[in-house]
């Protein structure tokens, strides 16, 4: 008989448990104490460690596996959209997103914010015309409306936000940024593209629409949800003070139910403010926790493809605005880059760059390459963050530098997103979109994310069925699949959502896969993904979910 002192806490038996460990790819049971495994294997590994105090866990045959990591997502933005925000899909017309803001002016109160999303960056055209502000504005009355668009890069607001942000005829566009103004006329639209959003957003700050009590209501609501999809740890891809705070907060008050790793802007972005770059990352060490570390910096390259702020090597289609060989900017120079690469190597943060374009892409290898040159090998593992359109000859330079493909937003398959860049930079161009299986097999760390809220909920089983099949699940665009040849076996898309994941964010010898010593973060599924047909792997539910030994989620 095992001494109680040695006995596991929990016993997790009678499963088919998927360990994402190449020695050892499948068990039947595991043994946990203190939160860390002790043992994985069949049941006769684990039977000598049972006491009397050890909780059973009988899965009945279910599937279990590690925890997803999610290696991008924006953790009070989406807890703030799921609580308090309009939300609708980006496939709504002009005229049911007019409808939907009347609805919600109807129960606000006069003069209070209506904030929300998503109108569909394809859309961008329809929007950007003094007819579609008339309709917005005919809507929301006098109360101030803020939409983001499925990028979450630029905006549409109505003329009493214009108002209360100073914005006029007269206003001129912002460093890398647009107002947008009709085409035939010249009259302000409310489109506010890139770094114009930060003036209306700034509006929305100043209001104090959003409270330190609801930020922090919004973030422990967040990883409330994350936990109900089986994400045990998660990166967020820009966190300024409130967010570390509140990620500490919860983390000192034992709440924080997953892994999480901070990215603290380097250069304060446009659409969140307060402290950035050196100042913030002089505080980091204050808000270091057990489960939360502020270990990585963000820095924003370029913008996205739909609205043509993204950088690339060729012209976007022509437009009347940009002429015929506008190929977009970045929004620092290669020396700028290296700097900053190499400053924050000096204090032991890796870097997580946005590069929507493959001019980006490239442009961010090559600084990280002048900062190998100098700086030699690293430990740290920066990121090129939505690694979708890539230069071929940039695609082995991945696993050479050691960076890692930060694969989010989730869509690898057909969408409006989609629609929209077809717009901006034609079919052919368009739909060479996320060589995710060229980057695995030339090496590259390739980690899954969601960026969530850019896309509606953080749920990982949307993307990981659509890696494997690169068709949407939703059932939208039935019958169209997105650059099919791309396509990832299973097998390879769960070590993406969990062990390459968790390496990539600087946790691969504490969670990703269920080995002994790690930390105890497992969850049950409703069904073998093995043995489930591959384009109804997004209905996967997790029954439950343990961090650190403990079950953090439960299906009702």
């Amino acid at each position: 008989m095992v001494q109680e002192s040695q006995a596991a806490d929990l016993v997790i038996r009678n499963g088919r448990i998927y360990t994402v460990d190449r020695s050892r790819s499948w068990a039947s049971a595991v043994a946990i104490k203190g939160g860390r495994i002790i043992a994985v294997g069949s049941e006769a590994d684990v039977t000598s460690m049972i006491g009397k105090a050890t909780r059973i866990l009988d899965l009945q045959g279910r599937m279990a596996m590690p925890g997803i990591v999610d290696v991008h997502n924006h953790i009070m933005m989406g807890g703030q959209a799921d609580l308090y925000e309009t939300r609708f899909p980006s496939t709504l017309s002009i005229r049911d997103i007019a409808d939907r803001i009347a609805a919600a002016a109807a129960k606000a109160r006069p003069g209070s914010w209506i904030v929300g999303g998503q109108w569909g960056t394809d859309q961008l055209g329809r929007i950007n015309t003094a007819e579609a502000l008339a309709l917005l504005d005919a809507a929301s009355g006098d109360n101030p409306v803020l939409l983001r668009d499925d990028t979450y890069h630029n905006r549409w607001v109505n003329s009493a936000t214009l108002k209360l942000a100073g914005i006029t005829r007269d206003t001129p566009n912002p460093e890398q940024g647009e107002i947008g103004r009709d085409p035939n006329t010249g009259a302000l639209t409310g489109v506010m593209i890139e770094s114009a959003s930060g003036l209306v957003e700034r509006a929305l700050a100043e209001s104090g629409h959003y409270t330190a009590e609801m930020d922090r209501a919004a973030v422990a609501r967040s990883i409330a949800l994350l936990n109900s999809y089986g994400v045990t740890g998660f990166l967020d891809a820009a966190s300024m003070q409130p967010i570390l705070a509140a990620l500490k907060g919860l983390d000192d008050r034992g709440e924080l139910t997953a892994w999480s790793v901070a990215a603290m802007p380097a250069i304060e972005p446009s659409f969140m403010f307060g402290l950035a770059g050196d100042a913030l990352f002089a505080l980091r060490e204050s808000y270091r926790g057990v489960h939360a570390k502020p270990d990585y910096a963000k820095i924003f390259l370029d913008g996205v493809p739909g609205a043509k702020t993204a950088a690339f090597h060729e012209p976007y289609v022509a437009d009347p605005i940009h002429g015929c060989c506008f190929r977009g900017t970045t929004m620092l120079t290669v020396p700028d880059l290296v700097r900053w690469v190499g400053k924050c190597e000096k204090q032991n943060i890796a870097v997580k760059i946005h590069c929507a374009g493959d001019a980006a892409v490239s442009q961010a290898l090559d600084a990280i390459d002048v900062v190998r040159s100098f700086n030699g090998p690293t430990t740290l593992v920066h990121h090129i963050a939505h690694a979708s359109y890539i230069a071929p000859q940039d695609i082995a330079r991945f696993a050479a530098l050691g960076v890692a493909a930060d694969l989010s937003p989730i869509i690898w398959y057909p969408t409006v997103f989609l629609e929209g860049h077809k717009a901006a930079m034609g079919e052919e161009r368009a739909t060479r979109f996320w060589p995710n299986k060229s980057l695995h097999e030339a090496g590259a760390l390739i980690a899954g994310g969601s960026d969530w809220p850019v896309v509606p909920n953080p749920d990982p089983w949307t993307g990981i069925e659509g890696m494997v099949t690169r068709q949407n699940p939703s059932g939208e665009f039935p019958g169209q699949s997105l650059w099919p040849e791309q396509a990832l076996d299973l097998a390879t898309v769960l070590e993406t959502y969990t062990i390459s994941a968790a390496r990539a964010i600087g946790l691969g010898r504490t969670t990703g896969s269920i080995e002994v010593g790690k930390s105890a973060d497992i969850i049950v599924l409703d069904r073998n993904v093995f043995e489930t047909p591959s384009d109804e792997i997004a209905d996967t539910r997790v029954l439950t979910t343990l961090f650190e030994g403990r079950i953090v989620y439960e299906r009702g």
